[in-house]
């Protein structure tokens, strides 16, 4: 990302922006499409963006008022309609955006040799001229060589992905009376369903039942852009599921341990009805929350992105921290940690602020490895961040049944110490190589850089804002926080020292303006516009009406600065500073139209609005896919049963130890997640070990946030490691050097998930009867309980990530010695996770006969209070040698110098 503003030394290397941007096309795929298809992309992109403003904004009733005359009523869409769109709107985009063969497969290969083969063989026949009009047209269909074209194929799937969608919308009365009542054999034919298409009731039309087809068809095209988005080991996984499905059956329920797996009998008709016509599918939990919180969230993050917040906060991490000790590397963990939040994408992420981060850490004196392996590990833990984390953590809230307000408030210190411990590291590993800052002349001064950008911070305020002390719903405070960010843009289109003054007046004059029409009608000065003066106008109170008035700022700011850009589009915004991506889109508009939208101001604020609907949708497109084809595994589970075995399983091969569970639930999400989206990781884990967990006391809240936490770790875990690979690419460095020393930084993903399991106080909640809740005012009186069970926890959680990031590092004001760190390790694990040690150690006990629990409050506190000791132990004894060090080497040297006068003599 460029950052034109910042100082030379926040410019990013062209090399490096090169590399990443290589980087990225080579892990994510995508085509690179040009004049007419790239405006078909960008349509539907915006289209979908619309639909899910619509929804979130208004609701599944789609009408139109018009003023002073009446309501135009289009109709109303069920949940599942409603989802299946969405599905439909992502297939698209997925088939347009993805090619569906570069000419790389075995298939293709095999297609493109024949006619050569044959020639090599028969000469140039008939046969050998027919294979190579055969090998041509199947280029044409379906080979995008250079990702940069859409096929006769894509635009096939595109047709055929609208059937089922069709069906759903204009037959829901058959899906909701017929097929969950009588099951797909009751449905009806083609002929049936649609008489004018009667004709064409041949083969498998006149055989099944359309609704079946549908659903084949729709589960086969979820597949199909699942490889393309995904790859190809989710889609071979997801249809290891459909044949298990079919044909567990099969498997002899004799077989010890392989008998568990052992299935009833189902035909297909019955999978296609579960895993399409069921919210146990598909169209399931994972893609409603998809529609209701997902994208709208995904959306936030593009309007700030797009908006210039991105640089701002990259410049603004410079600012604060470029000129401390290794200063590259922590404004890396800053800036990462916001743009992962914004992105919800480790590679992404790494990709976005390595083209900067990177090359600076290298310049500074980091090795290529260590500055990969930060970008990477930060990059990662982006989605852990609150307030608006990665798509994850709204499939949390569903899960669970927890307001997000509460997820935020519980995740915010474990993702606090994570980058914290990231912190340590780089700061000592600066210190390790005497690494230093920037120069202050090098960076923009913090004084005017917050006087041009402050209202970047309006937007996560207002998003804090509708989530904790509002208590809104997650889409209406997304939706709200979007429209405040575009009323905060045109605001800052507009505004210059001429427009200012006029600016803020006309603000005041309408929230004025709303606040006595509300007062007096009971109505708002639109509604009044739209429907007229109320009959019986009924006022409300002051109070109400100043709250009312301003909920109301986002559409009178948004309509003041519309006004003054319409009137003065070529006036100047020296406040406007938008991502280099919407510059570009406007330039490239010109460059095809042959108008000056770049050089206006009114330009520039369209352009930013449908790049942030445009980018947003792209990015939404992979997640929707990964969450309609991981919607496939717990539905195949409930409709099996496979659940209940599964849990068995998994209680037998823990032998009921929490210790082992928690291990083996951790390696299962980091095995899971190598090259998994984090969603599906999630999903699949939480799916297979989640109802296990909180059987052993555990809060479900604290269950959910393990899983992501482990599930992040594969990112940056050899072999697959795709945020660490991102990386070393940039850093033109080792990539299995990048991602061990990436893995080892991210430890912390590791350590704080085991202590906020064992400590539910990490996460400010406290345990009652049925399940645990975030802790209130009475509990945090209750000094009995604050203190043990959420202070201690919380101050020694922080000490051993302290202790874990010396050991990993090595340093502390002198080399630490191996006996050294492995004793700080243990310190760490002490003070962080005391349980894993107590428990085994009552376990062991136990085998001797003794029964006794040493997992109790008060040696909780003891183990915690030996690892602090440790660690002080540990830390003075290397500062004393650190201090004694340059005596030493005072007393070799003057030594060295005698012996040199003596042999002089």
């Amino acid at each position: 990302m460029t950052t034109p503003s910042a100082g030379s030394a926040s410019l990013p290397d062209p090399d490096s922006s090169t590399a990443a941007d290589e980087v990225f096309e080579e892990i994510d795929k995508r085509r690179t499409l040009r004049g007419a298809a790239a405006v078909a992309v960008a349509v539907i992109g915006i289209t979908f963006s619309a639909f899910q403003l619509w929804i979130a904004a208004r609701g599944f009733v789609f009408e139109i008022p018009i003023p002073r005359y009446d309501t135009i009523r289009i109709g109303a869409l069920a949940q599942l309609q409603i989802r299946a769109i969405h599905v439909n709107f992502a297939l698209i985009l997925a088939f347009l955006l993805f090619p569906g063969s570069t000419g790389n497969g075995p298939i293709t290969r095999r297609i493109e040799a024949l006619p050569s083969v044959l020639r090599d063989r028969s000469g140039d026949g008939p046969l050998t001229r027919a294979a190579d009009r055969v090998r041509r047209a199947v280029r044409w269909v379906f080979v995008d060589r250079d990702s940069d074209r859409i096929t006769p194929s894509d635009l096939a799937l595109i047709a055929l992905s609208l059937l089922p969608t069709f069906y759903y919308v204009t037959r829901y009365d058959e899906v909701t009376n017929v097929v969950r009542v009588r099951g797909l054999g009751g449905a009806g034919t083609l002929g049936e369903v649609y008489p004018v298409f009667a004709p064409l009731e041949l083969g498998p039309f006149a055989e099944y039942p359309l609704a079946y087809l549908m659903g084949v068809l729709a589960i086969l095209l979820v597949l199909e852009a699942t490889r393309r988005a995904l790859g190809l080991l989710l889609t071979l996984l997801v249809a290891a599921f459909l044949l298990y499905a079919k044909y567990g059956y099969l498997i002899p329920r004799g077989v010890p341990g392989l008998g568990t797996f052992s299935t009833s009998q189902l035909r297909w008709d019955q999978i296609v009805q579960n895993l399409w016509y069921t919210v146990e599918g598909i169209l399931g939990v994972p893609v409603g929350v998809s529609v209701r919180f997902i994208y709208i969230f995904i959306l936030f993050g593009a309007f700030l992105e797009m908006s210039g917040a991105g640089k701002w906060f990259i410049d603004l991490a410079y600012s604060i921290t470029g000129t401390r000790k290794g200063g590259p590397a922590k404004a890396s963990v800053v800036s990462s940690g916001f743009m992962g939040m914004l992105s919800g994408s480790s590679v992404a992420n790494t990709v976005t602020t390595g083209a900067l981060t990177i090359p600076l850490m290298k310049r500074s004196g980091y090795s290529p490895e260590f500055a990969g392996a930060v970008e990477s590990s930060v990059s990662s833990g982006g989605q852990i961040l609150p307030p608006v984390m990665g798509a994850a953590a709204f499939l949390i809230v569903e899960y669970t049944a927890t307001p997000f307000r509460e997820v935020v408030i519980a995740a915010t210190l474990p993702a606090l110490a994570f980058f914290f411990g990231m912190w340590v590291m780089v700061h000592f590993e600066a210190a390790k190589e005497g690494i230093g800052g920037l120069a202050r002349s090098e960076l923009l001064d913090i004084g005017p850089h917050m006087r041009r950008g402050w209202f970047y911070l309006v937007p996560l305020g207002l998003l804090l804002y509708y989530l904790v002390i509002a208590r809104l719903s997650v889409g209406r405070a997304g939706w709200l926080t979007i429209a405040a960010t575009v009323a905060l843009i045109a605001l800052v289109a507009a505004y210059n020292e001429r427009t200012g003054p006029a600016i803020v007046g006309g603000v005041a004059g309408g929230f004025v303006l709303f606040a006595v029409s509300l007062y007096y009608a009971g109505a708002t000065p639109v509604e009044i516009l739209f429907a007229g003066m109320p009959a019986d106008p009924v006022s409300v109170s002051a109070v109400e009406a100043l709250r009312g008035a301003a909920g109301s700022l986002p559409t009178v700011a948004t309509a003041i600065g519309v006004l003054f850009l319409v009137l003065d589009p070529r006036g100047d915004a020296p406040l406007l500073d938008l991502d280099d991506s919407v510059e570009e889109s406007a330039a490239s508009f010109d460059e095809r139209t042959g108008r000056t939208a770049a050089d206006s101001r009114a330009g520039r604020f369209a352009a930013f609005v449908l790049k942030s609907m445009d980018n947003g949708a792209r990015t939404a497109t992979i997640v929707v896919i990964a969450v309609a084809a991981a919607g496939i595994i717990p539905g195949v589970i409930g409709i099996t049963g496979l659940g209940g075995s599964l849990r068995a399983l998994i209680l037998d091969v823990s032998g009921g130890s929490l210790v082992l569970l928690l291990i083996l639930a951790g390696i299962a999400s980091v095995i899971v997640g190598m090259g998994m989206p984090t969603t599906v990781m999630y999903i699949i884990i939480v799916v297979l070990l989640g109802p296990v967990l909180p059987e052993f006391g555990i809060a479900i809240l604290a269950v959910h946030l393990f899983v992501l936490y482990l599930g992040l770790m594969a990112d940056v875990t050899p072999p697959v490691m795709v945020a660490a690979y991102a990386a070393a690419g940039i850093a033109k460095s080792d990539p299995f050097e990048t991602g061990k020393t990436a893995f080892l930084l991210s430890l912390n993903k590791i350590l704080v998930p085991f202590a906020f399991v064992f400590a539910p106080g990490i996460l400010l909640l406290r345990s009652r009867e049925e399940d645990a809740s975030i802790i209130t005012m009475a509990d945090i009186t209750d000094l009995g309980f604050f203190l043990p069970e959420v202070v201690a926890p919380i101050v020694a959680m922080f000490a051993g990530v302290y202790a874990l990031g010396v050991a990993i590092i090595g340093y502390y004001h002198a080399d630490v010695s191996r006996v050294s760190r492995a004793l700080l390790l243990v310190a760490a694990v002490l003070l962080s996770v005391p349980g894993m040690v107590l428990l085994p150690l009552s376990t062991g006990i136990g085998l001797f006969g003794v029964d006794v629990a040493l997992y109790t409050l008060t040696n909780d506190l003891i183990l915690r209070g030996v690892g602090g000791v440790m660690l002080v132990a540990g830390l003075v004894r290397n500062r004393r040698r650190a201090a004694a060090e340059p005596a030493a080497g005072d007393r070799v040297e003057s030594s060295d110098e005698s012996a040199s006068e003596s042999t002089a003599s």
